[in-house]
């Protein structure tokens, strides 16, 4: 299904993109139509929940996408090969692997409802008029955690959970993923060593390994233990510098988190590429670039500059679904919800319109989409 050559290209000349939908997003239209707006505008990688539904979602939009190639490439998007498809797994707890919960009933009614205002994924809802539904969407809810600290009444709590290591060869195995990452935290050495035994099995069906880690005291040290532990590979290997997780559609100030650590991580030469991720946006190339920290746009140095000494590529997460729920808010409005046949159930996903459905739409979000693919892409051919 995948272009093999394409994606490590883009790691080896410092243009690599990396969608996140999200390790705990399982919202399946969204999935599967954000995963082929970005695949057609030119996305190396797709970074999806460990989750079999989840999974067959950006699947089939894979599919979809290598159907509209063609018509990708005559409207100049980057489309060259298809990405590969990547599932995060977690060693531990991780805001990334959470839902936000809480009991609707126990809300006061003069309440003013900030967790509605504040959830970037309108997760969060009150007597919906469909179904008459309150409280947490749970497969909109991505576990930002913005909701938890706002209530006024400190009834939103998060449900946590961590990957189970028997079920990791079976999904890599009857799935096809392509790519595996592994989020860690300094100091869980010993629940990082429990997960790989579990991956390790599995690892030469795999074309690439990351591994994901905030900053914490003694995070160089952590890494090149864990570099020990799963050396050697037989796949390229990525350390994901998480900066400050699911931030990015904040501000423009989050991306400067992201960018410390990444060069932090950089500087310590370990082997393998660096990819940043955690408050990325619209000005994190920028950033890059007037730091030096891109392949090509350090003054003083050429194309040839080696691959330590920069940045390989970027991961968006909130930010790039974000600049897509215009276009997914007008496509949900175009959907036709029909009437099942007598004593058959119908999930409400088999009734979502596809993208590629209303062709309007999928080039808007393309262009997008492409707008923020293209700004690491052409990054490696302007030189400041």
């Amino acid at each position: 299904m995948t272009d093999i050559s394409y994606p490590l290209r883009s790691l080896k000349e410092g243009c690599w993109f990396k969608l996140i939908c999200g390790a705990s997003f399982q919202h399946l239209p969204a999935v599967r139509n954000i995963t082929l707006a970005y695949t057609l505008a030119g996305a190396d990688c797709i970074d999806v929940s460990a989750d079999r539904a989840v999974i067959a979602a950006a699947q089939d939009a894979l599919r979809a996408a290598a159907c509209l190639r063609t018509q990708a490439k005559r409207r100049g998007f980057g489309f060259e090969g298809l990405p590969w498809l990547m599932v995060s797994l977690n060693d531990g707890e991780d805001p990334h692997f959470r839902k936000a919960e809480f009991n609707s009933t126990e809300c006061p009614t003069e309440c003013p409802r900030p967790c509605v205002m504040v959830c970037p994924a309108q997760a969060i809802v009150f007597d919906r008029a469909n179904d008459q539904f309150s409280g947490v969407v749970d497969p909109l809810c991505y576990g930002c955690g913005r909701c938890l600290p706002i209530c006024p009444s400190q009834l939103i709590f998060a449900r946590s959970y961590v990957s189970t290591p028997e079920a990791i060869a079976p999904l890599v195995l009857e799935t096809g993923v392509d790519a595996l990452e592994i989020h860690t935290q300094v100091g869980r050495y010993k629940d990082f060593e429990r997960l790989w035994q579990a991956i390790a099995p599995s690892r030469d069906r795999l074309k690439l390994i990351a591994i994901s880690c905030p900053d914490g005291e003694g995070l160089i040290d952590y890494l090149r233990s864990l570099y020990d532990l799963i050396n050697p590979l037989p796949c390229p290997l990525i350390w994901q510098t998480d900066g400050r997780p699911m931030s990015g559609d904040i501000g423009a100030g989050t991306t400067h988190a992201a960018v410390k650590l990444g060069q932090k991580v950089l500087s310590a030469g370990l082997p393998g590429y660096v990819q940043l991720a955690g408050g990325t946006n619209s000005h994190t190339v920028s950033k890059l670039k007037a730091m030096g920290l891109l392949k090509n746009s350090s003054p003083g140095h050429s194309a040839l500059k080696p691959k330590h000494l920069s940045i390989a590529g970027i991961a968006y997460g909130s930010y790039a679904r974000v600049l897509l729920s215009p276009i997914l808010d007008r496509l949900e409005k175009t959907e036709m919800v029909s009437t099942p046949a007598a004593g058959k159930e119908i999930s409400p996903t088999q009734h979502s319109v596809c993208l590629e459905d209303e062709p309007e739409l999928l080039w808007q979000a393309v262009a997008l989409a492409h707008n923020l693919v293209s700004q690491i892409k052409s990054a490696q051919n302007n030189v400041i």
